[in-house]
């Protein structure tokens, strides 16, 4: 080492485990500790070891990313494809839920029909369309001295006076009509309650009167 490369160098402070440590790496006497710490850092000078630390990590990274781009390619039109399958899958469940009377009404053709009594026979009819297995419960819905729903006309006409019974289209079922708004409103309700619809559902159904 030159004269000049003495002046050159820089002084720093280290502490006396650190000291001790480069003094066991001694390899020959007279050996400086700049000469020790280069060997230890694999530098050979000081200019070319940063390069060649940058290249080597790049090159090591670099295969990682080819490898992690190629994963993502592979795997997204599977993950892509799974994704749909499942939406369409969730999608089209409610379409499967039976006995959904809401599927069946039309409020442009309930509109049409004649008065009050016309949108009561139209809305039980849609609700026996829709739960025929179950329909037959409604018989169950009685008044305090008559029934309301009967298999046959004469069953209602015996049950009491002033019954006006209808017969709920293409069914087997008849209905006494004979009273205000508000109590076919009450009927429908009820209806709907013990064909399985919630209250929240029950009171929409006997809004469509």
């Amino acid at each position: 080492m030159t004269r000049k490369d003495r002046n050159n160098m820089k002084k720093i402070d280290i502490d006396d485990e650190l000291y001790q440590y480069i003094a066991s790496n001694t390899q020959s006497i007279g050996e400086s500790a700049s000469t020790i710490l280069r060997r230890l850092l694999n530098l050979s000078d000081g200019t070319n070891a940063p390069v060649e630390t940058t290249t080597t990590k790049t090159e090591q990274e670099t295969p990682v990313v080819e490898v992690q781009e190629e994963i993502k390619q592979e795997l997204s039109p599977q993950s892509s494809t799974e994704d749909t399958e499942h939406a369409v899958e969730t999608v089209t469940a409610p379409t499967q839920v039976k006995g959904n009377v809401f599927n069946v009404l039309n409020r442009e053709e309930l509109a049409m029909q004649k008065g009050v009594v016309g949108r009561f026979l139209f809305i039980l009819a849609a609700l026996y369309r829709t739960h025929k297995t179950d329909f037959a419960n409604v018989l169950e819905i009685k008044g305090r001295d008559r029934v309301y729903f009967a298999t046959s006309k004469e069953a209602l006409l015996e049950s009491g006076s002033s019954m006006n019974p209808k017969n709920i289209t293409d069914t087997e079922y008849w209905v006494m009509t004979n009273s205000n708004t508000t109590r076919k409103k009450m009927m429908l309700h009820e209806v709907a309650l013990c064909l399985g619809y919630s209250a929240d559902e029950a009171e929409k159904i006997r809004d469509y009167l």
